[in-house]
């Protein structure tokens, strides 16, 4: 059979939009003599959906659209379209939804695959909204028993579950027991680094298992704070590839079932995936909420400079604006690093002294401040006014407000709330503070992107004289172990201290993170490039006391 994998990027609710992009890949599969297209998971609708599928008339939509497929599968009589799209279970009970998958060919619907297994870990969701299928059965389709399943449905190797395996059943071996010939799985799988790996591992492994070609398609693209790096495959019956689609891009690939895989799995440098998730995230983020342009407050350190390029990259240097905000604590190299940035970059560079609007508000609150000492009061109205100075840019001339803190950051507080937070996506917030340092030196690997002097100069906030984050943090090399440990793999004090970390240490950054709840509450939508980020897949109290042994 030959099967035209499109690895599309939907966007989230905009079921004519995609629908649209659908037809298009079908006339490609007919221009290559295709049996049938495959796209991805919950296609038609974009993943996640979310609440949009409490909503009837959103509902009627897509019933709307999948009748005009059929229609449109009329035309195109030799070629079976298979896609992703919510269908009522038409039951009495339960949520009455399905995550289904529906093949439509010669303007009927032939057959339909309902997801078994719904996750609830991490970002999913699936149980608010959907039901459970009740039986994996094959659909038949060109000679063939097409074992379609639907994402999660393939992520049932028990090695993945180290502590307690989350399923008793297994769809992949339903359907292979119930003579499917083929596997055929839609996804929508978000990236996170490294994940790649683990996916191919459990895709071959299910091919060479049951002795069946296996064809995985998965979403790309940006959708809030999630990212799908697509590395859709396909594998012959003894787990050798067929075909390997691109990360991070659209694209199309033929496969023929019957022939034997002669090409390889590729791999690629885990920072350049974390690069290029940053870049793909923040440009769907940007379109796909209608903006065009971005503004970034520019420090001369190493965050704001690789927000600034990873923005320049995404969205082309004419539709990015650096600001410089120098201050009375700002070194020379504040202004002069950020310039040399925005002139490797080639986008547009401002200054905007603020020392004149600090004096303002410090003369305000004279009054109220009188016989106290200076302390973060002060210091953060720096930062607020820099975020009023960018908001204001924002609503002048309608460009996005890029915000810059790092997850190391994040995670213990260093940052503040209405002024370095302030923004409309924080596009560096799952990427702690050592990873930045790899992506500067990824993004000069060909020449000066990043300047020196912002990756070799101490991190300071310059809220004061002299300021450097080791004054109050760990060594970042240190605080990112304990918080990759403490956020990541969720580890007790004791865990972490067993390690080899100096316990009064960890307890400060635990209690640290713990009571900086409130703040991550308030940030910026972030792009997820680890495994735990800050935000949908992790959700802590806040008004809490948390003892730890």
């Amino acid at each position: 059979m030959k099967i035209l994998m499109a690895q599309l990027d939907p966007v989230v609710g905009d079921v004519a939009g995609n629908e649209k992009k659908l037809y298009e890949a079908c006339d490609e599969a007919c221009d290559h003599g295709a049996d049938l297209l495959v796209a991805p998971e919950l296609y038609l609708v974009g993943y996640p959906p979310k609440d949009l599928l409490e909503r009837r008339w959103f509902l009627e939509s897509v019933n709307k659209a999948v009748g005009r497929i059929q229609r449109f599968s009329s035309g195109h009589p030799d070629l079976g379209i298979l896609f992703g799209a919510p269908v009522e279970t038409g039951l009495a009970e339960g949520r009455g939804l399905y995550n289904a998958a529906i093949l439509v060919h010669r303007g009927e619907i032939v057959g339909r695959a309902f997801k078994t297994l719904l996750p609830t870990y991490d970002v999913f969701d699936e149980a608010r909204y959907f039901d459970s299928s009740r039986i994996a059965q094959p659909i038949l389709f060109h000679g063939e028993r097409l074992g379609v399943h639907i994402c999660e449905d393939a992520w049932t190797d028990t090695s993945i579950w180290a502590q307690r395996r989350l399923y008793d059943r297994d769809p992949v071996a339903e359907l292979v027991n119930r003579g499917a010939t083929v596997l055929i799985n839609l996804s929508a799988s978000p990236f996170s680094v490294g994940k790649e790996h683990l996916r191919y591992e459990i895709i071959s492994g299910h091919a060479r298992d049951y002795g069946l070609p296996f064809l995985y398609v998965n979403q790309v693209g940006g959708n809030d704070d999630l990212v799908f790096d697509g590395r859709s495959m396909a594998l012959d019956s003894e787990g050798r590839t067929l075909a390997a689609m691109p990360s991070f891009e659209e694209e199309t690939a033929l496969v023929e079932t019957e022939t034997a895989g002669v090409g390889s799995y590729y791999c690629e440098e885990e920072i350049a995936t974390v690069h290029d998730a940053l870049v793909l995230g923040l440009r769907d983020y940007m379109s796909k909420c209608g903006f065009c342009q971005a503004v970034i407050g520019l420090s001369g350190g190493i965050d704001s400079a690789v927000t600034c390029a990873l923005a320049a990259t995404a969205l082309g240097p004419d539709n990015v604006m650096g600001v410089s905000m120098p201050s009375r604590y700002s070194s020379t190299g504040s202004v002069e690093d950020s310039r040399q940035l925005a002139g490797n970059l080639g986008i547009c560079f401002e200054v905007i002294p603020i020392a004149e609007l600090l004096a303002s508000y410090l003369s305000t609150m004279e009054r109220l401040f009188a016989g106290t000492e200076p302390n973060v009061a002060e210091e953060n109205i720096q930062a607020r006014i820099r975020g009023n100075i960018l908001m204001a840019l924002s609503n002048k001339f309608g460009s996005l407000v890029l915000s810059t803190g790092n997850k190391s950051e994040l995670a213990v507080g260093y940052c503040t709330l209405y002024g370095d937070m302030s923004g409309g996506l924080a596009v560096i917030s799952d990427v702690p503070k050592m990873m930045v340092y790899e992506l500067a030196h990824y993004m000069n690997r060909s020449g000066s992107v990043i300047p020196e002097a912002s990756i070799t100069k101490p991190p300071s906030a310059e809220l004061k004289p002299d300021q450097v984050d080791q004054d109050t943090l760990p060594p970042y090399p240190v605080l990112d172990a304990i918080l990759h440990a403490y956020v990541e793999e969720a580890l007790s004090i004791r865990e972490i201290v067993a390690q080899g970390f100096a316990e009064e240490t960890v307890r400060w950054v635990v209690r640290t993170v713990d009571r900086n709840e409130y703040k991550r509450k308030q940030a910026a939508p972030g792009l997820r490039v680890t495994s735990k980020a800050f935000g949908v897949g992790r959700r802590m109290p806040i008004a809490a006391r948390i003892n730890h042994s």
